[in-house]
């Protein structure tokens, strides 16, 4: 199988990347899959995230604090950006092509086996623990793609297992109450994990610690962000955690909410070891972390910047680090486009869309996007007075370019997909 017959293979399997829906929610097939290789996913010990937002951040911080340690990490996150490899990493390194298209076969061989026709998600998901068996990793750090309990990442039973927080996303499948989704995420908790719960509202925290678990860790009961204060290219940071006490960290992701994420992140990994760390092994872990497409900064002057937010709280925190922690002084520019599910009103609004100067609508790169004149419409019904329609990304994204001088920011949000577009086409851009 070469890369493009494993390409073909996976987008004959893909419904939820084309349509926005789920026809079963289930684990059974995974469950069949992963019994056909022998179940690889219980060869090394499993980190294992969900939430709905701050989740992918958690997890490379997580991975960087384990590298330190000396152990081999594999690391699987999703979505991608730009390349299917980047959701599956070992010591953050992505699979080869060679790798890749090797277990994408391997998986391919296996359906008739296990007597499944797996989806495009359960693929990669199953190509990840392969890999990592393989490649003998000491540890598997593992992110949900979907909710909690019906993902396909849950055949794996997490040591440690993290909430990050519990917000409105996915409700077609959760239900339509934060209760309920609190609930979904629950249940990758098992009776012998540690579970890292980063959410405070108590009501859901209730919810969550109603599964059994071996222990729980509070934020802001067992462990928080003491101190988390704007620096040189991040945040300067204090962490209590259930263990100890660890002053003057540097982490370089942009936001208040990434100061939360790593209390969330230092604390899982004192969960694994089940010990304290070295604060010059966290200072070092912290220095290395990278998080493309999440508050990404693509260039200076002009201000160019790139941000996944694709709900509403995602978009509530862009908009805080936009207009706080940088304080464009010159025109404000903002490239907007998001999926046909979402409210394009809603996020308009938790971007704070009406302040910018210029708001560019286009139609996020996938089949499920939202068509750019559905955008316009909300971006003018909540005051934007400076509205521009260009349905081709591409060519939205370079007009807005074009308009900047060096005092100006451009802001482009709303779906991954999007970004995925910029960030290649910006670096050709930007000199």
């Amino acid at each position: 199988m070469n890369l493009a017959d494993a390409f073909a293979y996976l987008d004959s399997h893909s419904n939820y990347d084309t349509t926005g829906r789920i026809n079963s929610p289930t684990v059974e097939r995974m469950e069949r899959l992963v019994a056909a290789m022998g179940d690889p996913q219980t060869a090394y010990p499993v980190i294992h995230l969900t939430g709905t937002n701050g989740k992918g951040s958690t997890a490379q911080i997580i991975t960087r604090l384990l590298m330190v340690h000396g152990l081999k990490v594999g690391t699987y996150t999703s979505p991608h950006l730009e390349r299917i490899n980047e959701r599956l990493t070992i010591d953050a390194e992505q699979i080869s092509d060679t790798a890749l298209c090797e277990q994408i076969a391997a998986i391919a061989d296996l359906e008739i086996v296990a007597g499944v026709t797996p989806t495009y998600f359960e693929i990669l998901t199953a190509a990840a623990f392969r890999w990592f068996a393989d490649e003998a990793v000491d540890v598997a750090v593992v992110e949900v793609g979907m909710l909690g309990r019906w993902d396909a990442t849950n055949v794996a039973d997490g040591q440690v297992c993290v909430i990050t927080n519990v917000g409105l996303d996915h409700l077609e499948y959760a239900g339509e109450t934060l209760e309920d989704i609190a609930r979904e995420k629950s249940g990758i908790i098992t009776p012998t994990s540690t579970v890292v719960i980063g959410e405070t509202d108590p009501a859901l925290v209730q919810i969550i610690r109603e599964q059994p678990a071996e222990r729980f860790y509070e934020r802001d009961v067992d462990f928080e962000c003491l101190v988390n204060e704007l620096a040189l290219g991040g945040r300067a940071l204090d962490l209590r955690t259930p263990t100890s006490l660890y002053s003057d960290l540097v982490l370089p992701l942009h936001g208040a909410h990434q100061g939360d994420n790593a209390a969330v992140a230092v604390t899982a990994v004192e969960a694994f070891f089940d010990r304290p760390l070295a604060v010059d092994l966290i200072a070092e872990a912290f220095g290395e972390v990278r998080w493309p497409g999440r508050f990404e900064t693509l260039g200076h002057q002009p201000l160019v910047i790139v941000d996944g937010a694709h709900n509403t709280h995602g978009a509530d925190r862009c908009a805080e680090v936009f207009f706080s922690d940088f304080d464009p002084a010159g025109k404000r520019v903002l490239v907007f486009g998001c999926l046909s599910e979402r409210d394009p009103r809603r996020l308009l609004e938790a971007l704070r869309a009406d302040e910018f100067d210029l708001v560019y609508c286009t139609t996020a790169p996938s089949p499920r996007g939202l068509p750019a004149s559905e955008i316009a419409a909300a971006a003018a019904s909540i005051g934007c007075d400076d509205v521009l329609t260009i349905p081709d990304a591409a060519q939205a994204l370079a007009a807005a370019y074009r308009t900047l001088t060096a005092d100006d920011a451009l802001l482009i949000t709303g779906s991954l997909y999007l970004i995925g577009e910029a960030r290649p086409l910006l670096r050709k851009l930007i000199p």
